[in-house]
Protein backbone atom coordinates (compact mmCIF):
# COMPACT_ATOMS: atom_id res chain seq x y z
CA UNK A 1 0.00 0.00 0.00
CA UNK A 2 1.40 3.34 -1.05
CA UNK A 3 0.64 6.55 1.48
CA UNK A 4 1.26 10.33 1.37
CA UNK A 5 4.35 12.25 2.56
CA UNK A 6 3.05 12.59 6.20
CA UNK A 7 5.01 15.07 7.63
CA UNK A 8 3.98 17.94 4.33
CA UNK A 9 1.12 18.59 2.05
CA UNK A 10 -0.16 15.22 0.54
CA UNK A 11 0.39 15.54 -3.66
CA UNK A 12 -2.10 16.15 -5.81
CA UNK A 13 -4.32 12.88 -7.01
CA UNK A 14 -3.12 10.97 -3.90
CA UNK A 15 -5.90 7.97 -3.18
CA UNK A 16 -5.30 4.82 -0.39
CA UNK A 17 -4.13 2.12 -2.73
CA UNK A 18 -5.31 -0.48 -1.73
CA UNK A 19 -8.55 1.22 -0.47
CA UNK A 20 -8.48 -1.18 2.60
CA UNK A 21 -5.71 1.39 4.16
CA UNK A 22 -9.27 3.63 4.43
CA UNK A 23 -11.07 2.75 7.65
CA UNK A 24 -14.34 4.77 7.73
CA UNK A 25 -15.88 5.19 11.60
CA UNK A 26 -18.78 7.12 12.52
CA UNK A 27 -17.89 9.25 16.07
CA UNK A 28 -20.07 11.67 17.95
CA UNK A 29 -17.24 13.95 18.89
CA UNK A 30 -17.19 17.51 17.20
CA UNK A 31 -14.66 16.70 14.44
CA UNK A 32 -12.13 19.46 15.69
CA UNK A 33 -7.97 18.72 15.70
CA UNK A 34 -8.10 18.62 19.44
CA UNK A 35 -10.87 16.70 20.33
CA UNK A 36 -9.63 14.04 17.30
CA UNK A 37 -6.32 13.89 18.83
CA UNK A 38 -8.46 12.97 21.84
CA UNK A 39 -9.99 10.17 20.37
CA UNK A 40 -6.81 8.80 18.67
CA UNK A 41 -4.86 8.93 21.72
CA UNK A 42 -4.32 5.28 22.86
CA UNK A 43 -6.81 3.96 20.45
CA UNK A 44 -6.31 0.56 18.57
CA UNK A 45 -5.91 0.24 14.46
CA UNK A 46 -5.89 -2.46 11.76
CA UNK A 47 -1.75 -2.78 10.87
CA UNK A 48 -2.86 -1.69 7.25
CA UNK A 49 -4.85 1.31 7.85
CA UNK A 50 -3.12 4.38 6.42
CA UNK A 51 -6.09 6.70 6.54
CA UNK A 52 -9.51 7.60 9.14
CA UNK A 53 -12.36 8.95 7.83
CA UNK A 54 -14.44 10.39 10.61
CA UNK A 55 -17.63 10.69 10.19
CA UNK A 56 -20.48 13.28 12.31
CA UNK A 57 -23.64 13.53 11.09
CA UNK A 58 -23.07 15.39 7.28
CA UNK A 59 -19.60 16.05 8.80
CA UNK A 60 -16.51 14.28 7.54
CA UNK A 61 -12.70 14.36 8.55
CA UNK A 62 -9.69 12.64 7.27
CA UNK A 63 -6.94 11.89 9.29
CA UNK A 64 -3.74 10.07 8.07
CA UNK A 65 -2.18 7.68 11.08
CA UNK A 66 0.45 5.26 11.73
CA UNK A 67 0.28 2.14 13.89
CA UNK A 68 2.74 1.58 16.67
CA UNK A 69 3.97 -1.94 14.47
CA UNK A 70 2.57 -4.06 11.50
CA UNK A 71 3.18 -7.14 13.49
CA UNK A 72 0.30 -7.77 15.60
CA UNK A 73 -3.29 -7.37 14.20
CA UNK A 74 -4.28 -4.22 15.87
CA UNK A 75 -1.60 -2.05 17.00
CA UNK A 76 -2.25 1.64 18.77
CA UNK A 77 -1.87 5.08 16.83
CA UNK A 78 1.63 5.92 16.89
CA UNK A 79 1.41 8.99 15.09
CA UNK A 80 -1.28 10.65 13.26
CA UNK A 81 -2.45 14.30 11.28
CA UNK A 82 -5.41 15.52 10.79
CA UNK A 83 -5.52 16.41 6.69
CA UNK A 84 -8.64 17.70 6.20
CA UNK A 85 -11.85 18.81 8.66
CA UNK A 86 -15.22 18.99 7.71
CA UNK A 87 -14.87 21.98 5.74
CA UNK A 88 -12.23 20.76 3.17
CA UNK A 89 -13.94 17.26 3.01
CA UNK A 90 -16.33 16.59 0.97
CA UNK A 91 -18.82 13.36 1.29
CA UNK A 92 -20.07 11.93 -2.15
CA UNK A 93 -22.77 8.99 -2.56
CA UNK A 94 -21.58 7.46 -6.23
CA UNK A 95 -22.62 3.84 -6.55
CA UNK A 96 -21.45 4.08 -10.18
CA UNK A 97 -17.63 4.70 -9.13
CA UNK A 98 -15.23 2.41 -9.04
CA UNK A 99 -13.11 3.71 -5.69
CA UNK A 100 -9.90 1.58 -6.49
CA UNK A 101 -9.36 3.74 -9.90
CA UNK A 102 -7.98 7.13 -9.77
CA UNK A 103 -9.65 8.21 -13.01
CA UNK A 104 -13.02 7.18 -11.80
CA UNK A 105 -12.71 8.60 -8.22
CA UNK A 106 -11.26 11.90 -9.76
CA UNK A 107 -14.19 12.41 -12.51
CA UNK A 108 -16.56 11.91 -9.76
CA UNK A 109 -15.10 14.45 -7.37
CA UNK A 110 -14.51 16.96 -10.21
CA UNK A 111 -18.49 16.64 -10.47
CA UNK A 112 -19.09 17.15 -6.67
CA UNK A 113 -16.31 20.37 -6.99
CA UNK A 114 -16.49 22.56 -3.93
CA UNK A 115 -14.27 25.67 -3.20
CA UNK A 116 -11.95 25.27 -0.08
CA UNK A 117 -12.45 21.42 -0.38
CA UNK A 118 -9.07 19.25 -0.38
CA UNK A 119 -10.33 15.63 0.08
CA UNK A 120 -13.28 13.98 -1.56
CA UNK A 121 -14.91 10.99 0.35
CA UNK A 122 -16.46 8.54 -2.37
CA UNK A 123 -19.10 5.79 -1.39
CA UNK A 124 -18.75 4.10 -4.81
CA UNK A 125 -19.27 0.47 -6.15
CA UNK A 126 -20.40 -2.33 -3.62
CA UNK A 127 -20.76 0.84 -1.28
CA UNK A 128 -16.99 0.85 -0.61
CA UNK A 129 -15.13 4.13 -0.02
CA UNK A 130 -12.01 5.61 -0.87
CA UNK A 131 -10.79 9.51 -1.21
CA UNK A 132 -9.01 11.72 -3.50
CA UNK A 133 -6.95 14.38 -3.13
CA UNK A 134 -6.93 17.67 -4.66
CA UNK A 135 -7.84 16.14 -8.12
CA UNK A 136 -5.92 17.20 -10.82
CA UNK A 137 -6.04 14.61 -13.65
CA UNK A 138 -2.91 14.30 -15.98
CA UNK A 139 -4.20 15.52 -19.32
CA UNK A 140 -3.29 12.93 -22.38
CA UNK A 141 -3.17 13.71 -26.52
CA UNK A 142 -4.20 10.87 -28.04
CA UNK A 143 -3.52 11.60 -31.81
CA UNK A 144 -5.00 8.80 -33.63
CA UNK A 145 -6.72 8.29 -37.37
CA UNK A 146 -10.40 8.54 -38.30
CA UNK A 147 -12.71 6.08 -38.93
CA UNK A 148 -13.26 4.40 -37.19
CA UNK A 149 -15.40 5.77 -34.36
CA UNK A 150 -14.54 5.90 -31.53
CA UNK A 151 -10.69 5.66 -32.27
CA UNK A 152 -9.22 2.47 -31.82
CA UNK A 153 -6.01 3.59 -29.81
CA UNK A 154 -7.88 6.26 -28.10
CA UNK A 155 -10.30 3.19 -26.26
CA UNK A 156 -7.83 0.83 -26.01
CA UNK A 157 -6.01 3.94 -23.77
CA UNK A 158 -9.24 4.00 -22.13
CA UNK A 159 -9.54 0.85 -21.65
CA UNK A 160 -6.08 0.50 -19.82
CA UNK A 161 -7.45 3.03 -17.31
CA UNK A 162 -10.38 1.24 -16.20
CA UNK A 163 -7.79 -1.66 -14.85
CA UNK A 164 -4.61 -0.20 -14.15
CA UNK A 165 -5.01 1.08 -10.44
CA UNK A 166 -1.60 2.75 -10.41
CA UNK A 167 -2.25 5.47 -12.93
CA UNK A 168 -3.13 8.73 -11.56
CA UNK A 169 -6.16 10.11 -13.42
CA UNK A 170 -5.96 10.97 -16.71
CA UNK A 171 -8.03 13.01 -18.83
CA UNK A 172 -7.74 12.31 -22.68
CA UNK A 173 -7.87 14.58 -25.48
CA UNK A 174 -8.61 13.22 -28.64
CA UNK A 175 -6.43 14.88 -32.03
CA UNK A 176 -7.63 13.19 -35.28
CA UNK A 177 -6.06 12.55 -38.39
CA UNK A 178 -9.66 12.63 -40.25
CA UNK A 179 -9.14 11.02 -43.38
CA UNK A 180 -12.40 11.86 -44.82
CA UNK A 181 -11.08 15.49 -44.01
CA UNK A 182 -7.72 14.70 -45.83
CA UNK A 183 -9.60 13.59 -48.89
CA UNK A 184 -11.84 16.62 -49.05
CA UNK A 185 -8.89 19.24 -48.91
CA UNK A 186 -6.97 16.73 -51.80
CA UNK A 187 -9.55 16.17 -54.31
CA UNK A 188 -8.55 13.67 -56.77
CA UNK A 189 -10.72 11.26 -59.49
CA UNK A 190 -9.10 8.22 -57.95
CA UNK A 191 -7.80 7.28 -54.47
CA UNK A 192 -5.49 4.86 -52.79
CA UNK A 193 -5.89 4.06 -49.24
CA UNK A 194 -3.67 1.71 -46.67
CA UNK A 195 -6.67 -0.72 -45.97
CA UNK A 196 -10.47 -0.71 -45.69
CA UNK A 197 -11.14 0.88 -42.55
CA UNK A 198 -14.40 0.90 -40.33
CA UNK A 199 -17.03 3.65 -41.18
CA UNK A 200 -15.08 5.06 -44.36
CA UNK A 201 -17.35 5.76 -46.36
CA UNK A 202 -15.53 7.62 -49.62
CA UNK A 203 -17.50 9.11 -52.43
CA UNK A 204 -15.05 9.12 -55.24
CA UNK A 205 -13.52 5.88 -56.82
CA UNK A 206 -10.99 4.55 -54.06
CA UNK A 207 -8.61 1.19 -53.94
CA UNK A 208 -7.27 -0.48 -50.92
CA UNK A 209 -3.65 -1.01 -51.21
CA UNK A 210 -3.32 -4.34 -49.10
CA UNK A 211 -5.83 -5.94 -51.86
CA UNK A 212 -2.77 -5.37 -54.45
CA UNK A 213 -5.53 -3.49 -57.06
CA UNK A 214 -4.48 -3.13 -60.09
CA UNK A 215 -1.60 0.28 -60.64
CA UNK A 216 -3.48 3.14 -61.63
CA UNK A 217 -0.96 6.11 -62.01
CA UNK A 218 -3.17 8.81 -61.44
CA UNK A 219 -4.30 7.59 -57.86
CA UNK A 220 -3.32 9.57 -54.99
CA UNK A 221 -1.91 7.67 -52.10
CA UNK A 222 -3.91 8.98 -48.27
CA UNK A 223 -1.16 6.77 -46.30
CA UNK A 224 2.16 6.83 -44.61
CA UNK A 225 6.10 5.75 -45.17
CA UNK A 226 4.92 2.25 -45.16
CA UNK A 227 2.13 2.73 -47.45
CA UNK A 228 4.80 4.25 -49.84
CA UNK A 229 7.17 1.19 -49.00
CA UNK A 230 4.34 -1.32 -50.18
CA UNK A 231 3.36 0.49 -53.40
CA UNK A 232 7.43 1.06 -54.38
CA UNK A 233 7.14 -2.62 -53.58
CA UNK A 234 4.10 -3.30 -55.74
CA UNK A 235 4.50 -1.05 -58.68
CA UNK A 236 8.14 -0.33 -58.85
CA UNK A 237 7.09 3.29 -58.25
CA UNK A 238 6.71 6.49 -56.01
CA UNK A 239 3.37 7.85 -55.46
CA UNK A 240 1.60 10.91 -55.33
CA UNK A 241 0.62 10.94 -51.63
CA UNK A 242 -0.59 12.78 -48.66
CA UNK A 243 0.76 11.88 -45.29
CA UNK A 244 -1.30 10.85 -42.57
CA UNK A 245 1.13 9.60 -40.22
CA UNK A 246 -0.19 10.41 -36.46
CA UNK A 247 3.21 10.38 -35.23
CA UNK A 248 4.67 12.85 -37.62
CA UNK A 249 1.47 14.98 -36.50
CA UNK A 250 2.30 14.66 -33.20
CA UNK A 251 5.46 15.36 -34.13
CA UNK A 252 4.20 19.22 -35.14
CA UNK A 253 2.99 18.77 -38.80
CA UNK A 254 -0.66 20.29 -37.58
CA UNK A 255 -0.65 18.18 -34.49
CA UNK A 256 -0.67 19.10 -30.81
CA UNK A 257 2.62 20.06 -29.76
CA UNK A 258 2.39 20.93 -26.22
CA UNK A 259 1.78 18.32 -23.24
CA UNK A 260 1.71 14.83 -23.26
CA UNK A 261 1.37 12.79 -26.40
CA UNK A 262 0.53 8.99 -27.19
CA UNK A 263 0.45 7.86 -30.55
CA UNK A 264 1.15 5.17 -33.43
CA UNK A 265 3.55 4.28 -36.20
CA UNK A 266 3.30 1.49 -38.41
CA UNK A 267 6.98 1.82 -38.77
CA UNK A 268 7.13 0.62 -35.02
CA UNK A 269 6.48 -3.37 -35.17
CA UNK A 270 6.33 -4.16 -31.41
CA UNK A 271 7.17 -2.49 -27.83
CA UNK A 272 6.94 1.31 -27.27
CA UNK A 273 9.63 4.17 -28.29
CA UNK A 274 9.60 7.43 -25.47
CA UNK A 275 10.68 10.44 -26.63
CA UNK A 276 10.43 13.72 -24.38
CA UNK A 277 6.67 14.04 -23.75
CA UNK A 278 5.65 11.74 -26.05
CA UNK A 279 4.90 7.93 -26.13
CA UNK A 280 4.72 5.94 -29.29
CA UNK A 281 3.05 2.26 -29.88
CA UNK A 282 2.72 0.05 -32.65
CA UNK A 283 -0.02 0.36 -35.28
CA UNK A 284 -1.60 -2.88 -34.55
CA UNK A 285 -0.62 -2.84 -30.88
CA UNK A 286 -1.62 -4.84 -27.93
CA UNK A 287 -2.86 -3.44 -24.40
CA UNK A 288 0.88 -4.44 -22.70
CA UNK A 289 2.01 -1.91 -25.15
CA UNK A 290 -0.74 0.70 -24.79
CA UNK A 291 -0.35 0.60 -20.41
CA UNK A 292 3.42 0.73 -20.31
CA UNK A 293 3.13 3.51 -23.10
CA UNK A 294 0.32 5.19 -20.26
CA UNK A 295 2.74 4.53 -17.30
CA UNK A 296 5.61 5.61 -18.75
CA UNK A 297 4.08 9.00 -19.78
CA UNK A 298 2.88 9.09 -16.38
CA UNK A 299 6.21 8.70 -14.88
CA UNK A 300 5.45 5.10 -13.60
CA UNK A 301 7.46 1.88 -14.35
CA UNK A 302 6.15 0.04 -17.45
CA UNK A 303 6.21 -2.80 -15.56
CA UNK A 304 4.40 -2.47 -11.99
CA UNK A 305 6.49 -3.04 -9.51
CA UNK A 306 5.57 -4.11 -5.63
CA UNK A 307 3.50 -1.93 -3.27
CA UNK A 308 4.89 -0.04 -0.01
CA UNK A 309 3.71 -1.55 2.72
CA UNK A 310 2.92 1.55 4.57
CA UNK A 311 3.38 5.21 4.59
CA UNK A 312 6.03 7.17 5.61
CA UNK A 313 6.48 8.58 9.49
CA UNK A 314 4.24 11.27 10.24
CA UNK A 315 4.58 14.36 12.84
CA UNK A 316 2.08 14.45 15.28
CA UNK A 317 2.69 11.39 18.42
CA UNK A 318 -0.20 9.85 20.00
CA UNK A 319 0.35 9.39 23.79
CA UNK A 320 -1.38 6.76 25.35
CA UNK A 321 -1.67 8.33 28.42
CA UNK A 322 -4.84 9.96 27.99
CA UNK A 323 -7.67 8.21 27.61
CA UNK A 324 -10.04 8.10 24.32
CA UNK A 325 -12.92 9.79 23.89
CA UNK A 326 -16.51 8.77 23.60
CA UNK A 327 -17.57 6.89 20.28
CA UNK A 328 -20.56 5.49 18.96
CA UNK A 329 -18.21 2.95 16.50
CA UNK A 330 -16.00 -0.14 17.55
CA UNK A 331 -12.45 0.54 17.85
CA UNK A 332 -11.53 -0.08 14.65
CA UNK A 333 -13.60 -2.41 12.10
CA UNK A 334 -10.60 -3.83 10.26
CA UNK A 335 -9.91 -3.79 6.28
CA UNK A 336 -13.36 -2.97 4.34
Amino acid sequence: MTGPELAGDLPVNTITRPYRGLSVQDVDIPLTPERIGDLLRGREIYRRTAYLALRNGPDTALVAVRPESTEPLMSPVAEYRVLAGPEQTVFIQDPATDVGNATSLAVTALAHARPGALAYLIQGKFEHVNFIWRPAPVRITVTEVIPPHPPKLLAMAEQVVRYDEDLPPIEFRLDAVDVDDLMAANRAGHYLLPCRGSGLSPTEPTSFLDTHPDFDPAWLLIGCERSRQFHRHFYGSEPRAVDLCPRARSAGDGGDQSGLVLTKCCLLERGIEVEPNRAVVPWGSNLDEVRAALRTLCGLSPVPGPAATHPAPITQPASRTQPAASTRAPAEAGPA
